[in-house]
């Protein structure tokens, strides 16, 4: 009788597994700018590492692609280089027998095609379409370019006021975004490459929580100009363009319809997450530049358009997606049935809906379903339950988000598509009736579902809200004669309205609903475009200059992430549930910077990218 026994991993196998991690952090942090060509030779080259070498295709043809596309990425390739690579991409793909090979021939492929001016350019002109400045990975992942490791460093000095002043260089909500950023800076962080990325927010946090925004002086104004511009939309993109441009010194008016200024951060975020007061010391500290007045509950339409055309020498309209996107299903008008966007400005106005003993279900799966839920929690709700057709991993709420909702108490019911609502004898709602999904292919680069063959469901619910999307109001600026496309108004990549001279469009009323720091970039550009339409070119300077680096340790060390507070204590009021840094964990954040802005990066050849 033969005899078996237990097998463990070898010790060489368990090391390989811990450098393909080491392996798969690189690949995160592949910084932005690289040529595609290079990234596809090194993609191929890890794929030829994986194969079995018994398939000929994979065996023998990958190393072959690997050696033309090294030809064409060097510049020194031939159109017929080029159509060889395709043929031989095209044979790996249909004739390898695993997946390695297939996705290695048709990786290929899809570069040629995605990346195709790139490709013209290393064979008609011997040279790479991207520039050969190396870009600070942080700073450019942020839209405004803020420069990070700079306020990073004087944080780490202490210098908290100068800190937010450098934050304000580009982006004047230095309090909004330290709190409620999905921090798009860290995805590309070079800190991934030995551990995990730096907690470039809650670094900001620390910084505007030890120096309020509010008391921290803004830069002195340049001299008046005797320009006026109207900006219509006292959101963050519309303010973020009236302080630029009264730091330039022209005179600023900023029309808003609601009651206060503020947009989709007074109207759209819970107090939770982003209190009041401290959206207002954001704003404060803009108004303190002086140049600007805010006109509240003053809407504005074409007639008003017509007027500002002749009174003003710029116009910026920035009026945000303040209305929600219909969701077509049965009885959808029934009483209880609301809309997500019009429950969170009547809590922006500080009415607070009772839901106590009543299902509150929402139907949605992004940051707006989180933010209802979550308050719905807070407004007594006896049960929360949100209902999105795909899975929990395609929700497009950041995953902290949907975590703190789940610790809150709120139950995600997936994959289950709303068809229709079910109501009681007085119209009002009763259930929320679904169709059960299954993932189906891809579409759009994310997985759509379709019907599974599993019978109609009932949710019960004494409340439903729709947080399915926002859309902008454009009727008013139609009538003037402003170009939308898909419920969008059509710009040029400088920012200025098709058809128009002096007006400028921006923000999520010219993309779509987005995120606050896109808001915030959009307003800056808008700013330096209209200061250079009306013949200026004003340099703006924060006054603050980055500290030069320390020789810190660079020893792998693990990052301080932001504390909560427990969720059964924040569910029952509107307090931040965030909790403050200790210092002790802001300097050690502040020290795993790895300056980039000084070391590497481009610091020799070619120099780096820098953001005016």
């Amino acid at each position: 009788m033969s005899k078996i026994m237990i097998t463990s991993p070898k010790n060489t196998n368990t090391q390989l597994k811990s450098f393909l991690e080491k392996f798969e952090r690189r690949i995160q942090a592949t910084p932005p700018g690289i040529c595609p060509i290079v990234l596809q030779i090194s993609l191929l080259e890890e794929c030829r590492s994986q194969t079995c070498t018994k398939c000929v295709p994979c065996r023998d043809g990958i190393p072959q692609l690997v050696e033309i596309l090294k030809k064409i990425g060097q510049c020194q390739g031939t159109r017929d280089d080029l159509e060889q690579a395709r043929t031989l991409a095209e044979l790996i793909r249909d004739t390898s027998d695993c997946a390695i090979g297939y996705d290695a021939g048709a990786m290929v492929l899809e570069g040629m095609e995605t990346f195709r001016e790139e490709y013209e350019m290393h064979l008609n002109y011997s040279r790479c379409n991207f520039d050969i400045k190396q870009s600070v990975p942080c700073e450019t992942m942020c839209p405004a370019h803020v420069n990070v490791p700079g306020y990073i460093a004087l944080v780490e000095e202490g210098r908290y006021g100068d800190a937010v002043n450098m934050v304000r260089k580009d982006n004047p909500f230095p309090t909004a975004c330290a709190l409620i950023c999905e921090h798009p800076c860290e995805e590309k962080c070079r800190r991934t490459i030995i551990d995990s990325p730096i907690n470039i927010r809650g670094i900001k946090k620390f910084a505007v929580d030890q120096a309020h925004a509010d008391q921290v002086p803004c830069p002195q104004a340049n001299p008046s100009t005797g320009r006026k511009v109207a900006v219509i939309g006292a959101g963050p993109s519309g303010l973020t363009c009236a302080y630029f441009l009264a730091l330039m010194g022209h005179h600023v008016d900023v029309y808003e319809e609601k009651s206060k200024p503020g947009g989709m951060l007074r109207y759209g975020i819970p107090a939770y997450r982003f209190p009041r007061e401290r959206l207002d010391e954001d704003i404060s500290a803009i108004l303190s530049v002086g140049n600007i007045e805010i006109k509240c509950n003053t809407p504005v339409g074409a007639q008003q358009m017509s007027r500002f055309m002749e009174e003003y020498d710029g116009i910026y309209v920035a009026i945000g997606a303040h209305t929600e996107k219909k969701l077509r299903i049965d009885n959808v008008d029934a009483g209880n049935v609301i809309s997500a966007v019009n429950i969170l400005r009547e809590i922006g106005d500080g009415n607070y809906p009772d839901f106590t003993d009543k299902n509150v279900v929402i139907v949605g799966g992004g940051n707006v379903a989180m933010d209802c839920a979550r308050t719905s929690v807070r407004c007594g709700a006896k049960s929360v339950s949100i209902v999105y057709r795909r899975r929990k991993e395609d929700m497009t709420a950041l995953p902290e988000e949907i975590e703190s909702a789940v610790a809150e108490g709120v139950e995600l019911i997936t994959l289950q598509a709303p068809i229709g609502v079910e109501t009681d004898e007085q119209g009002n709602c009763r259930a929320l009736l679904v169709q059960p999904q299954m993932i189906g292919p891809v579409k759009g680069g994310r997985p759509a579902p379709v019907n599974a063959n599993k019978p109609q469901e009932k949710i019960q619910a004494d409340v439903i809200l729709l947080a399915v999307g926002q859309d902008v109001v454009c009727q008013p600026f139609e009538e003037f004669g402003m170009k939308t496309e898909r419920n969008c108004f059509k710009a040029t990549p400088y920012l200025e309205a098709e058809g128009f001279d002096k007006l400028f469009v921006g923000g999520d009323c010219q993309t779509g609903p987005a995120t606050v720091i896109k808001a915030v970039a959009a307003g800056k550009v808008a700013a330096r475009n209209i200061d250079e339409y009306m013949g200026y070119h004003h340099k703006l300077n924060c006054g603050v200059e980055t500290p030069l680096p320390k020789e810190n340790d660079r020893t792998p060390k693990g990052r301080v992430n932001i504390a909560e507070r427990p969720a059964r204590v924040r569910k029952n009021d509107f307090k931040s549930v965030e909790i403050e840094m200790s210092l002790e964990e802001a300097i050690q954040e502040c020290g795993r910077c790895l300056r980039c802005d000084h070391y590497g990066c481009g610091s020799m050849e070619g120099g780096r990218v820098t953001y005016d």
